[in-house]
């Protein structure tokens, strides 16, 4: 733990690319981004945007991802308030509004749901995977405790009806108090969460494309009959330490589809262009709850074997029961 320090002032998924926007000052939101991830059935992707557009001249000149800016395309979150008690559960309104500078009121659903809410520290704990119920005019409403003092990232999901695609969308909310940053938990490749242990096979490769599998036991036995959640039999998030650069993406293969076991393995596919540390949260639904288990993966050099060791003893990592509806 670092001494702590005093909140005093407002400060501030994987992907086909992240892409580098940390430079972006306070018009668009503190760095944090969102980048699409190709599944190999070409069909479940996650939540982003492409990274390079053309100019005028027709070269490719870089393009702010998702999740870095709180808006895009016209698009702008805005949340009716950015400084929350810590520790207290707070009912947390929010409107995106639209190129009209009105509160959006339609939007195309994503995975069962017209918005999707994740939040994390800037630490990246205190993750929450949230779904706002809408309360009228625009206006969506979560109910939201933010356990312990800080900055956490709110990013959004969502396609409103009219748009030319599905935006990510982030801004910062503060937590009052004194900030005592964690520490980031070091690469390993299991994880618990409750009765819950999730392994993980496979790593990051920066520039390649990486093949993620997770695999859920419950008591040391397979779980084979993991419950659709969203659509889907798991959904993953990462965020890359420093920047908290934002994917959402989903496995390969769905419910229903006649060839996707449900568990006790789950496989992602993505792509990462850089480096460095990320924070993975799975979610996964098991007798009528969802589960978050979380790991520390390390792009590139640095990170574990990613052959699970099954004589090792495993480490419990913070993948706690924390995953919030």
């Amino acid at each position: 733990m670092n001494t702590p320090t005093k909140l005093g002032v407002y400060v501030v998924g994987l992907a086909v690319v992240f892409g580098g926007a940390a430079a972006i000052g306070n018009l668009t939101g503190s760095p944090g981004a969102a980048a699409e991830s190709k599944q190999a059935d070409g069909g479940h992707g996650g939540h982003g945007n492409d990274e390079v557009a053309a100019n005028k001249t027709g070269s490719e000149v870089p393009r702010v991802p998702g999740g870095l800016q709180v808006s895009q395309d016209g698009y702008t979150l805005v949340p009716q308030a950015t400084t929350v008690p810590a520790d207290e559960r707070t009912e947390f309104r929010f409107t995106v509004t639209g190129q009209d500078g009105r509160p959006v009121t339609r939007y195309v659903p994503l995975h069962g749901k017209k918005l999707h809410l994740i939040v994390a520290r800037r630490d990246l704990s205190g993750f929450q995977h949230l779904h706002p119920t809408e309360v009228g005019g625009g206006v969506w409403s979560v109910p939201l405790t933010l356990p312990e003092a800080g900055v956490y990232r709110v990013f959004t999901d969502v396609q409103p009806e009219g748009a030319a695609k599905q935006l990510t969308l982030g801004t910062d909310v503060s937590a009052a108090g004194d900030y005592r940053p964690e520490a980031l938990p070091k690469a390993e490749l299991t994880a618990r969460t409750g009765d819950y242990e999730v392994k993980l096979t496979g790593a990051l490769q920066p520039g390649k494309t990486s093949k993620l599998t997770l695999s859920v036991s419950r008591d040391g036995r397979p779980v084979t009959d993991l419950q659709p959640y969203l659509e889907a039999y798991g959904h993953l998030v990462a965020l890359r330490a420093g920047d908290l650069a934002y994917l959402h993406v989903h496995p390969d293969g769905a419910p229903g589809d006649g060839k996707t076991k449900p568990g006790p393995e789950i496989t992602f596919y993505a792509e990462v262009p850089s480096s460095g540390a990320y924070r993975l949260y799975l979610d996964f639904q098991h007798e009528g709850k969802v589960r978050t288990a979380e790991f520390t993966a390390v792009a590139g050099a640095g990170g574990p074997d990613p052959t699970p060791q099954p004589t090792a003893e495993p480490s419990t990592a913070d993948g706690h029961d924390a995953h919030t509806h």
